[in-house]
């Protein structure tokens, strides 16, 4: 198989993901932080080190990193936990469903909601976004990198925006984190982000990293090893926002692909991935069936296209069976896809990896103008 669906989930997995998960079923089975005995101890100290891993790799304070399942918890736990009713917040058009259903959700409990529009130029982006701002505005919300087009934001133009004006500025980071660096230095008070992504953890770990300025409201409560006889949720990160037994495998596989990334380098992971895109539009861009979502200024390493009369997810399954994983159809982001005007047909997303060779990107391409030929439509 020729994976391209990098942006869903990284595959493979490094080996040392993999060993690390089998021996913290075998050697970590205790909870972490919930018992005194010996196993329970070197669980909670593995958990803990990896704290420090993902913060060290974020800028953060280990205990300002909060473990989470995924990055929408992350996400819900950040936008619920920051706005209230009578505020106001700002997102942006291109906006995975993670972001804009908890914060059009929050409609109905009286929170403000803008849509910022996207645009080529990041100076134009970062206007849009000044411009809605209000007396009452609480929060901007963004993604780092839009799911479906790789479209950068402008999120340190941004990050001074929020600055001066006193709001939070939360970042969905799970399409940059571990290939394009993104810190709390960079004016971010929230980093939201998966593990299972560019941090090459296993799927069903998230992060959510904080710099502290802005409290947080959990989104649960429950038990979170310490205080035990108070009724009420501990206010101390991160147990405050960590009820319940955390997800130790899962924790320390991530903490194996934080130094996978290290290793390498976001810097060296980010120019082989966007090397393996430009070879990819390069081989498409000159077929006139065939569109592009793709505009001016800078992407993460993702290519999406069209074929002009054809549902993406009919493309997506043509390549599946010719040995090519991408993914097809509207990619959980309606307000993505409004905007570009592809609600009807969805998009074809190909994102290649740190393991994808040129030879799997060609023949990817090929297998793509053969589609083409095949609705008898001459190239």
């Amino acid at each position: 198989m020729i994976y391209l669906d990098n942006s869903a989930t990284t595959y493979p997995k490094p080996q040392s993901v993999i060993n690390a998960l089998s021996y913290a079923v075998r050697e970590l089975g205790a909870n972490p932080g919930r018992s005194g005995h010996s196993m329970s101890v070197k669980a909670a100290k593995a958990v803990f080190e990896v704290r420090e891993k993902a913060a060290a790799f974020f800028d953060a304070k280990p205990e300002n990193v909060i473990f989470t399942s995924n990055c929408t918890h992350s996400l819900n736990t950040a936008i619920k936990g920051i706005l209230k009713k009578g505020d106001h917040v700002i997102t942006s058009s291109l906006e995975h469903n993670s972001v804009a259903r908890p914060i059009f959700a929050l409609q109905s409990e009286g929170v403000e909601v803008s849509v910022a529009p996207v645009y080529e130029s990041d100076e134009q982006t970062k206007e849009a976004f000044e411009r809605l701002i209000k007396k009452n505005t609480k929060a901007i919300v963004c993604t780092h990198a839009s799911n479906v087009t790789g479209k950068l934001l402008p999120i340190s133009s941004i990050a001074r925006i929020c600055r001066e004006h006193g709001i939070a500025f939360i970042v969905d980071a799970a399409q940059t984190a571990g290939v394009i660096d993104v810190k709390l230095t960079d004016g971010v008070n929230v980093i939201c982000t998966a593990g299972h992504k560019g941090l090459f953890g296993p799927m069903g770990t998230g992060l959510l990293i904080t710099d502290g300025k802005f409290p947080i409201k959990p989104l649960t409560e429950g038990g979170t090893g310490n205080a035990s006889l108070e009724l009420s949720q501990p206010s101390e990160l991160p147990e405050a926002l960590e009820s319940g037994t955390v997800n130790t495998p899962g924790i320390y596989a991530l903490g194996k692909g934080l130094d996978f990334v290290s290793s390498l380098g976001t810097e060296k992971i980010y120019k082989h991935e966007s090397k393996l895109c430009n070879i990819l539009v390069s081989e498409l861009e000159a077929i006139p069936e065939i569109t592009l979502l793709r505009g001016e200024g800078s992407y993460a390493p993702i290519v999406s296209l069209n074929v002009n009369g054809v549902h993406s997810s009919e493309v997506a399954q043509y390549l599946s069976q010719k040995g090519v994983a991408s993914r097809g159809g509207f990619h959980c982001a309606a307000l993505t896809h409004g905007y570009l005007k592809t609600s009807d047909v969805g998009a074809v997303r190909l994102s290649p990896g740190v393991f994808t060779t040129e030879r799997q990107i060609f023949t990817a391409a090929q297998m793509i103008k053969k589609f083409v030929k095949s609705q008898n439509t001459p190239l």
